[in-house]
């Protein structure tokens, strides 16, 4: 398993380095520049789900909040490619949340200045938006986020 290819889908990775997460009021949000270990993520879906003998994990860690809670995509379809699968927020008390469809929604949210843990909780803290992102990253049209204007 020390073989495992750990490399971020290349939209991804650029949304990372584009550095909405630094300084968002509070909500930190530490992306990986990499997937985390497979080995250590399974040690962790043990714990999570309290089951010592739990299967592979079905998740792809690419971040971590500051309480302990992962971002993740959610591998759904074993074969089907990583940038299609949901994105996840699974909290550090066994809170569970699908934040997104697939990469490129994840990607408008980002642009549209939502994080991962912010989708998660009551929190009105938002990230630093960046609508041009998406659109050189992602085939996924624009999405609002907010309430309809009027």
């Amino acid at each position: 398993m020390q073989g495992e290819d750990r490399t971020l889908p290349a939209a991804l990775a650029a949304a990372h380095i584009e550095g909405f997460f630094d300084d968002h009021d509070g909500r930190d949000f530490q992306p990986y520049d990499e997937f985390v270990w497979s080995v250590e993520t399974l040690e962790w879906w043990r714990s999570w789900t309290g089951n010592p003998t739990a299967g592979t994990a079905p998740f792809r860690v690419f971040g971590q909040d500051g309480s302990g809670g992962l971002a993740a995509c959610w591998i759904r379809v074993a074969d089907a490619q990583i940038e299609t699968q949901p994105i996840v927020f699974l909290g550090s008390e066994g809170e569970l949340h699908v934040i997104a469809r697939d990469l490129g929604d994840y990607l408008w949210l980002l642009a549209n200045g939502v994080g991962p843990s912010r989708l998660s909780t009551a929190s009105t803290a938002r990230l630093r938006p960046s609508p041009h992102l998406p659109r050189s990253h992602s085939a996924t049209p624009a999405r609002c986020t907010g309430p309809p204007r009027r």
